[in-house]
């Protein structure tokens, strides 16, 4: 912004309006300008707030020191608050990180029609507790860097019973792959922050994203778990389940669905002569048909025999359906019993797309299968071939020249 010659220390800001009713001013110090909003309505007069310093002798940050343009737009907030706030659509007073994650939160349980727990969880174990009290105008960039490497420091959490102390992992810092996923955790925990900061933003509620826009993710942590079991190991993992467990296993195996899209599974669901299940709502929302192989249909052939079309498909031994995080107690102990290492249904995910790769399934067609959008995460994450595998092809479909 240029200003008129006659500004100086000490001076009446000069104001320039922007809008009708709102004016931005330039008032001139000793050390350098700040700037200041005006606005004016019937009803309620005049009001001024300041906004924040120049950018006369420091690079604009969005934050404390304000270009121009930056500075226009945070005056359109503030005026864009008070007016929420004298309409009862917000609470008057600072807003803070802690009002941001649980306005995100009922966002999204209203978009996606069902209870955002794991959402909740990283909120509550990782965001609240150093984040929490902070009022978003005042969060900086150096806080949001700070604490996103305070995450990738600390240990892995384990399952603790409500009211114990929380138990941790042993973490070795000189171990690179731990390092690695510690980092691609602390990743998953910074987008969280950020989605629900930018929906924040979109609402109204802040006036720049510049204290956590440039807190970047580490780099080229987050590659996918390449592990999958094997025939070996799947055989002894649904020895060692209990009966009721084992099926839901098997139902995992068969398909590649995920433990949630299984658990919700109904009799009616289930098509045997046409050899698909019917999945209501994935991960991303959509619906889609998963279709089964001969051993897949005698599995729901079983599973469903005589029951009535509402039921869940996978219940436990007390007939009552499994819910969610009911699955990590007995897939460790069968793990346990069956001495492989750690398993989780997405590992059963991988099992299924990564065998299904190695017996030719194109990729195009697991994409679909799978429910994902496109070819490029299904490449990512699941079409990985065990080493012997790529071997025995390389040393069969290799070009040979008889030199």
């Amino acid at each position: 912004m240029k200003l008129k010659p006659t500004t100086r220390p000490g001076a009446e800001p000069y104001w320039c309006a922007i809008s009708r009713g709102l004016a931005i001013g330039y008032r001139k110090g000793t050390n350098g300008g700040t700037w200041i909003a005006r606005h004016f309505a019937v009803g309620t007069g005049r009001r001024k707030a300041s906004l924040g310093v120049a950018d006369d002798h420091e690079d604009a940050d969005g934050i404390r020191v304000l270009s121009f343009d930056q500075a226009q737009e945070r005056a359109r907030t503030w005026v864009s608050r008070m007016v929420q706030e004298e309409n009862g659509e917000i609470a008057s007073g600072p807003y803070t990180v802690a009002e941001a994650m649980a306005d995100y939160v009922n966002d999204r349980f209203k978009v996606k029609r069902k209870p955002q727990n794991r959402t909740k969880a990283i909120i509550n174990a990782h965001i609240i507790p150093a984040l929490g009290h902070i009022d978003v105008s005042k969060l900086r960039i150096g806080t949001v860097k700070a604490w996103r490497d305070s995450l990738a420091e600390k240990p892995p959490r384990l399952r603790t019973k409500r009211g114990k102390k929380q138990a941790y992992r042993g973490f070795d810092e000189g171990d690179v792959d731990a390092m690695r996923k510690r980092q691609a955790t602390a990743n998953r925990i910074l987008t969280v922050l950020k989605a629900a900061l930018n929906f924040a933003k979109s609402e109204g509620r802040i006036g720049t994203d510049l204290a956590w826009k440039d807190a970047k993710p580490f780099r080229k942590v987050d590659v996918p778990k390449i592990r999958f079991l094997t025939d070996d190991e799947v055989k002894s993992l649904i020895s060692h389940c209990e009966p009721d467990f084992a099926l839901l296993v098997k139902g995992a195996l068969l398909t590649g669905a995920r433990y949630g899209e299984l658990t919700a599974l109904r009799v009616e669901n289930v098509d045997l002569g046409g050899q698909q299940i019917y999945v209501a709502e994935s991960k991303n929302g959509d619906s889609r048909y998963v279709d089964l192989n001969n051993e897949g249909v005698e599995l729901f052939r079983q599973v469903i025999a005589g029951r009535d079309a509402k039921e869940h498909v996978f219940v436990r031994s007390n007939s009552k359906p499994w819910k969610t995080s009911e699955q990590f107690r007995p897939m460790n102990a069968a793990c346990e019993a069956a001495k492989i290492e750690e398993c989780t249904f997405h590992i059963l995910r991988h099992t299924y797309a990564s065998h299904a790769v190695m017996a030719g399934l194109p990729i195009a067609v697991l994409a679909e299968h799978l429910g994902h959008k496109d070819t490029r995460i299904t490449e990512r994450h699941y079409a990985h071939f065990s080493q012997g595998y790529r071997q025995m092809m390389v040393r069969q479909k290799a070009p040979g020249f008889g030199f």
